[in-house]
C-alpha cells in the first residue's frame, strides 16, 4: 500500500434489490435511469458509485431519505453484499474476504455509531462502553481501564455508573460514541448520529465531535440529511440522489460550483460567505499587494476588510507563505450574494 492509496476505494459499485439482481445487472443497458430500473422490478440502492475515502479525512455523505447514503456505507463494511463493482479497504477487496476476515476487519478497524443509540438498558455507562471489548474476549481489568479512558475523552467522567435511563439524549449519544471508540478503530462510520437530538444539544455534539476528530484524526464517513451539519463537519461532501453520487467535493466547491441542478437546490439558501475560504478564491498566478490574509479565513470573517480595503488583489498566506491572491470584487460578490 502506498501512502496515497485511499483507505476505502469504491469503483462502479451497484447494490440492487430484487429477485435476481446479478443477472439483471449483467444485462442492464448503459445509462438506464433509476425509475426505469424500478419499473423493471428492482431498486437501485447504490447506482454505479465511484468514490474514495482518504486517510484522516471526514467524508460526509448526504441526501434525502431513500437517496442511498446508508446503503452505500453498509456496502463499505459489507453489511450489504454489493451486486457489482469493487470495494477495497486498505487495498483488500472486502467481497473476497472470508467470514472470519470480515469479522476481524469490523472488530479491529471499524467503529460504528447509529442514530438509535442502541445502548443496553440494564448495563451502566461503563459496561456499555466496555461491551465491544468484552465481545473480543479482552481481560476485564483492561477493558474497564480502556472504557474509562474513552468515557473521560467524551466528557462523561463521573457518570460511568449511571444507567442509560438516567442520561439525557446528548449524554446517551456520547456513550454510543465512546463505545465505538473503545476498540480504537482506524475507520469510523456514523449514521445520522445527532439527528434525534434537539438543535442546541446537536450543536454541542457537533462541537464535541470536531474536538475529538482534532485529537484522534480518524478516517470518518459521516451520514446526514442536514446540509448545514455537512458544511460544518466535512472535509468533502458527497451528495446522493436515487442511489447515485451527484457531486463529491469540498464544501467550498459545492456551494460555488454545484455540478447539477439537484445540488444547486441544496445550496441555494446557504450563506456562501460563511462557507467559502480565502484559499479557494486564491489564484496561484495572481500577485497581490500589502499584508496577506490567512487562507483559512472565510469571506464572512473578512467582510470588514473587504468593504474598507481598496486593493484590487489581496494576497493569501498559508503558515506565513504566500500561496496566491484573489480579486477583492470576487469576494465582495460572494459577500453580497451575487455569486
Amino acid at each position: 500500500m502506498t501512502q496515497n492509496q485511499p483507505v476505502i476505494s469504491c469503483r462502479n459499485v451497484w447494490k440492487l434489490f430484487g429477485s435476481d439482481p446479478k443477472t439483471y445487472l449483467s444485462t442492464l443497458p448503459a445509462g438506464r435511469g433509476y425509475e426505469e430500473i424500478r419499473a423493471d422490478g428492482y431498486i437501485a440502492g447504490v447506482k454505479d458509485v465511484t468514490i474514495d475515502v482518504h486517510r484522516g479525512e471526514m467524508l460526509v455523505i448526504m441526501g434525502l431519505s431513500g437517496s442511498g447514503k446508508s446503503t452505500l456505507v453498509r456496502c463499505f463494511n459489507r453489511l450489504h453484499d454489493i451486486t457489482g463493482g469493487t470495494i477495497t479497504v486498505e487495498g483488500e477487496d472486502v467481497m473476497k474476504m472470508s467470514e472470519r476476515e470480515l469479522i476481524n476487519l469490523r472488530r479491529s478497524k471499524m467503529g460504528m455509531v447509529f442514530q438509535s443509540f442502541g445502548l443496553l438498558p440494564h448495563r451502566t455507562v461503563l459496561d456499555n462502553v466496555a461491551f465491544p471489548l468484552e465481545m473480543r474476549g479482552q481481560d476485564r481489568h483492561k477493558r474497564r481501564e480502556r472504557a474509562m479512558e474513552v468515557i473521560k475523552l467524551v466528557g462523561l467522567e463521573g457518570r460511568e455508573d449511571y444507567f442509560p435511563r438516567e442520561l439525557s439524549g446528548g449524554q446517551q449519544q456520547r456513550v454510543g460514541i465512546a463505545r465505538s471508540l473503545a476498540i480504537e478503530p482506524d475507520i469510523w462510520f456514523l449514521d445520522e448520529p445527532f439527528s434525534a437530538l434537539d438543535p442546541l444539544i446537536r450543536r454541542e455534539m457537533q462541537d464535541e465531535f470536531l474536538r475529538l476528530q482534532s485529537l484522534l484524526e480518524k478516517t470518518i464517513v459521516f451520514i446526514t440529511h442536514d446540509f448545514d451539519e455537512a458544511l460544518r463537519l466535512a472535509d468533502r461532501i458527497a451528495i446522493m440522489k436515487n442511489g447515485a453520487v451527484e457531486q463529491c467535493a469540498t464544501p467550498d466547491q459545492i456551494v460555488l460550483n454545484p455540478a447539477t441542478e439537484y445540488v444547486r437546490k441544496f445550496t441555494e439558501d446557504i450563506d456562501k460567505a460563511r462557507v467559502v475560504h480565502a484559499r479557494v478564491l486564491a489564484k496561484p498566478d495572481m500577485v497581490g499587494s500589502g499584508d496577506p490574509v490567512d487562507c483559512s479565513a472565510t469571506v464572512h470573517e473578512l467582510a470588514k476588510l473587504l468593504v474598507q480595503d481598496k486593493r484590487d488583489a489581496i494576497p493569501v498566506a498559508r503558515e506565513g507563505e504566500i500561496i496566491g491572491a484573489f480579486r477583492r470584487t470576487d469576494a465582495l460578490d460572494i459577500l453580497v450574494g451575487v455569486h
